[in-house]
């Protein structure tokens, strides 16, 4: 017979075992909203409704009345919170207590309105058996993100991830995707634009090759003025090289020197202590290579090391997310790597450590432009779990969207044209 105190012992253990394996891997307000909108998807669902039952519409009218109570109260919560947030004292907000590691709020989330959209859309209150989604939360935070921008803006600069954001993985933004009708009628709108890609190239010729055809759309593009042209920027390696649209240069992109957008914290940061973090960085990362048998090369950049797979061959995801935990809590333990800000990141198919990360990036977009906010920005990425995912630290310098492939990047900036446009739905 098993006591009770060595059984609450395994649920224990088997909790930590748990939050170890997949901790890194979840959103911790989305999971609180998912929790809390379980309770009436399983008080009000109808599994065994007959084929045609009157029931299931007075059952989607109650289940809807009730989900967007839920989200109206998390509006108030995140209301509340940036009230403590404001005051400096975030950690004494409710919503804090429920979701501890929630971070920051840039603008409101009008997340009844945006659940009102979304149901409409995916019929969330309409479903009998499969409950409201991570997916189905992440895109109605989406929503609740742009609308809010629409609504307290203003909206001034847009910043892009690249992979699997603007196009497919390892792909390009080539001519006649429909990605670049969008991103032109941002600049049309005299909005700034900044990609903010791990890609870490030096040259100008290297960034046209993943961009040429947005580059040459720019160039012919004969209702945007020789500003509005001039008004997308590409940050590499997170935040270490930055071009500026040219149509007049031979790329089409200029390179802007580190003097004119570098952070003053950025400043600080000497030659010999990022040589030392990226020694320490592709040490760890050997080590994965040699403890897990992989084929892979190391590849050192200026800024940046990583592993990348040999010819024929992949990296299982497990194999991914290893070699940048190892990395990542390799570099937290050394003095250099908590003085110089890093990020560790999984590719998809390789893993690299940059120096500095996507929350200077954005912050550097913002400085470059001139003075603008987190309130007034909007950063679109597909990378936003805690770890391995470079997207998360832009969640500290703005207000952020969670896309899961182009397409949904094009349908939230169609969604954003829309409120634009015609404002916010009542």
């Amino acid at each position: 017979m098993v006591s009770p105190d060595a059984d609450a012992n395994e649920r224990f253990q088997r909790y930590r075992v748990e939050y170890a394996l997949k901790a890194h891997r979840r959103d911790a307000l989305i999971e609180f909203i998912k929790g809390l909108l379980a309770v009436p998807f399983v008080l009000h669902c109808q599994p065994t409704a007959h084929l045609g039952d009157s029931s299931q519409a007075e059952m989607a009218r109650e289940a809807h009345r009730r989900y967007a109570e839920i989200m109206k109260d998390v509006e108030v919560l995140i209301n509340d919170h940036i009230n403590y947030q404001n005051a400096g004292q975030a950690d004494k907000s409710k919503l804090r207590f429920l979701v501890p590691t929630v971070g920051t709020f840039f603008t409101p989330l009008l997340l009844e309105k945006a659940f009102a959209a979304q149901d409409k859309k995916r019929a969330i209150s309409s479903r009998r058996f499969v409950a409201p989604s991570f997916n189905d939360i992440r895109l109605i935070l989406n929503t609740a993100q742009v609308m809010s921008l629409v609504e307290n803006g203003p909206l001034k600069l847009v910043t892009f991830d690249g992979d699997v954001t603007l196009y497919d993985d390892g792909m390009c933004l080539e001519p006649g995707s429909p990605m670049i009708d969008r991103l032109l009628s941002l600049l049309r709108r005299g909005l700034h634009v900044g990609i903010v890609t791990a890609a870490g190239y030096t040259q100008a010729e290297r960034y046209r090759e993943r961009l040429f055809g947005l580059l040459d759309a720019i160039k012919t593009a004969t209702d945007l003025t020789s500003e509005q042209k001039r008004n997308l920027i590409v940050l590499g390696g997170e935040s270490n090289f930055l071009f500026r649209s040219n149509p007049e240069s031979e790329f089409g992109l200029e390179w802007v020197p580190r003097s004119q957008w570098q952070l003053p914290e950025m400043r600080t940061w000497d030659e010999e202590g990022i040589t030392e973090l990226l020694n320490i960085a592709e040490a760890a990362l050997g080590e994965s290579v040699r403890s897990m048998g992989l084929n892979a090369e190391v590849i050192r950049k200026e800024r940046a090391v990583g592993i990348i797979p040999k010819s024929g061959h992949k990296f299982e995801r497990e194999q991914l997310e290893e070699a940048v935990l190892v990395a990542q809590k390799t570099l937290d333990a050394t003095d250099v790597g908590r003085r110089i800000p890093f990020c560790a990141f999984n590719g998809g198919n390789d893993v690299f450590v940059d120096i500095g990360d996507k929350r200077l990036g954005v912050l550097c977009c913002q400085s470059f432009f001139g003075d603008v906010k987190g309130s007034n920005t909007l950063h679109i990425g597909d990378q936003f779990l805690s770890a391995g995912h470079n997207d998360f630290k832009a969640r500290m310098a703005a207000s952020c969207m969670w896309v899961a492939s182009p397409l949904e990047t094009m349908r939230s900036l169609d969604e954003l044209f829309e409120y634009l446009d015609n404002g916010i739905p009542e």
